[in-house]
């Protein structure tokens, strides 16, 4: 009896415990699929700061598969819990990218910090929220920084790795870096050294620029300076810090070292791609030939050009001065003993997120005031149409670097309107392409005049510019885009002898 007893028991037990898991899978829902994001790391990316008031909104579409619509918010309250807060609803506009101008009636306000958010909608389905911040501030692109890079001749780390990429300026992409030891140190000091006593006003910092993993970023940390790196005088001390990108502006201080002090980070191990010091002195203005000249504007992070632009254009029997975007005003070209006759804007291969973009203001400044010829070229031509808002350009969200790695998926761009410009070259042409950035609309002055799956080139309507985003400089031999830049050179100078420059 008693082992009856047992087995009726033992069986009565698993009995219930079958019945439990079968009422548990009849209630539970079946899983349902998991609606991704977008990816708010485009244009304007993290703290970018925007230079107009009725920004582009521009974002990585969703990886989710189904036809997408996107629901965003814009406020000035992170919670987002404001109810004069911007809201759009729209769909995907393109295979890669989606992007929403902030309407008229809705313009942001300026010198202020917004918070704005997105969602993916699939039928009835809804993806959380990713969620990013930028800043608006039309005055800092009105005009040239005036101010001057200093140059550090040594850096010293207390530990860590390679502290001489900090100061790697022409490191494509600023994808090198420092990184500090394991995080059980207390601290971390970084010492530059001037060379000899400086002023300094400015200070720029660059941690790990992934926005969506702030590992390396630094929380907590100080500045100071010395004469001698034996005694040091605290400058100024940042606490709470939340972002890849500091722009510090201090009272001016004059000193030859200057030590960054690292007390506590995000992450794992303390990281710094990039630290810049500027002087509060304008650079000085460069001495000119006495016959016609081409201005080349370099624009890579450390001042030359990408490719042999200057090469090209003497081969074509010019001579040329080449300058440093951040050594360039309009105040500075208006002193010139002898201007140029033409002025060609190069490329760049650093994503603008993270580059110093108040660097770029002077040459803004030239963009939009000056009535010499301008030729952009890449960056050069992107730049015409950030000169009148910077959001006016984004990432494509893939690279249009086919045409160097096969010749079977060469772009073809086609001429839409026929200039002068493009005399000697036949319609749907050929040209090399190295970028993954693209015109979203050019400024109310710039009409579109060829174009492949984007905008490829355009005019002003009131001035001799032009803007390419190929590279018509670049020697191979399928580029049949060669003439252009001797076509716009001979126009400039004709411009010039009619006196069209100021």
């Amino acid at each position: 009896m008693l082992y009856f007893l047992l087995i009726l028991n033992l069986f009565l037990f698993f009995l219930v415990i079958i019945l439990f898991v079968i009422s548990r899978s009849k209630k539970e829902p079946v899983s349902k699929e998991v609606i991704l994001p977008p990816k708010l790391t485009n244009n304007p990316s993290y703290d970018s700061v925007m230079t107009e008031l009725n920004p582009y909104l521009s974002f990585f579409n969703s990886e989710s598969q189904g036809e997408k619509t996107y629901q965003i918010e814009i406020s000035e309250n992170k919670d987002f819990n404001l109810q004069d807060k911007i809201k759009y609803e729209i769909k995907q506009s393109s295979q890669y990218i989606t992007e929403q101008k902030i309407n008229e009636q809705d313009a942001l306000s300026d010198k202020k910090q917004y918070y704005w958010r997105v969602r993916t909608l699939i039928g009835e389905k809804k993806s959380n929220w990713a969620t990013s911040r930028f800043f608006v501030n039309m005055d800092s692109s009105k005009k040239a920084m005036n101010l001057s890079r200093i140059s550090v001749k040594k850096v010293i780390s207390s530990d860590g790795y390679n502290a001489g990429n900090i100061i790697d300026y022409d490191d494509p992409g600023l994808l090198s870096f420092w990184q500090s030891p394991p995080p059980w140190e207390d601290k971390h000091n970084i010492i530059f050294d001037f060379g000899s006593i400086r002023q300094v006003s400015r200070v720029w910092i660059l941690s790990n620029p992934e926005t969506q993993n702030p590992n390396g970023w630094l929380k907590d940390f100080n500045l100071y300076k010395s004469n001698n790196q034996k005694s040091w005088q605290k400058i100024t001390s940042i606490k709470n810090n939340d972002t890849f990108r500091n722009i510090i502006d201090i009272n001016p201080v004059r000193s030859r070292y200057i030590k960054l002090e690292i007390k506590e980070f995000i992450g794992y191990a303390a990281q710094i791609n990039e630290v810049i010091f500027y002087s509060p002195t304008k650079y000085p203005v460069f001495k000119t030939p006495k016959e016609d000249y081409v201005l080349v504007v370099g624009n890579e992070h450390n001042g030359f050009t990408f490719t042999d632009l200057a090469k090209n254009i003497e081969s074509l029997g010019y001579k040329t001065i080449t300058i440093p975007f951040y050594e360039i005003s309009l105040e500075i070209l208006n002193k010139l003993s002898k201007k140029p006759f033409a002025i060609v804007l190069s490329g760049n291969n650093a994503d603008y997120p993270d580059l110093p973009m108040f660097e770029y203001a002077g040459e803004f400044e030239i963009i939009r005031n000056s009535s010499i010829p301008i030729l952009g070229i890449c960056a050069g031509h992107q730049f015409l149409a950030m000169a009148y808002g910077y959001s006016r350009a984004r990432s494509m969200g893939w690279s249009d670097i086919s045409a160097i790695q096969s010749r079977k998926k060469i772009t073809k761009i086609k001429i839409t309107k026929n200039d002068l410009i493009f005399q000697g070259i036949n319609n749907e042409f050929s040209a090399p392409e190295v970028h993954s950035w693209s015109i979203v609309h050019p400024a109310d002055e710039f009409k579109v005049v060829a174009k492949s799956s984007y905008i490829q080139a355009q005019k002003s309507s009131k001035r001799l510019i032009y803007g390419i985003q190929f590279h018509a400089e670049i020697n191979v031999d399928y580029n049949e885009a060669k003439p252009l830049i001797k076509n716009f050179l001979k126009l400039a100078q004709k411009d010039s002898s009619k006196g069209g420059k100021k």
